[in-house]
């Protein structure tokens, strides 16, 4: 993954809802500003497609000045 520069837009869209893939890919299925409305979408997902994993992660968004890659943290659903 190449390191960008956080723009406004996704300093507004922390929550990312990713699909995970074979081969440790992940796919980012959507991105939300509330931790809510991720989970109420996860929850939609999860009873149209009970079989594809997916997980909500809170993605913190790169300083000017900083080189370094973010690093989501993965927080658990309860269900």
């Amino acid at each position: 993954m190449i390191p960008k520069e956080s723009t406004y837009r996704d300093r507004l869209v922390p929550w990312h809802l990713i699909r995970h893939l074979p081969n440790c890919q992940r796919l980012t299925v959507a991105r939300f500003a509330r931790r809510r409305d991720a989970e109420s979408y996860l929850n939609a997902l999860r009873r149209l497609m009970p079989a594809v994993p997916h997980t909500i992660v809170f993605v913190n968004a790169l300083s000017a000045n900083e080189t370094s890659v973010p690093v989501p943290v993965q927080l658990s659903i309860e269900r």
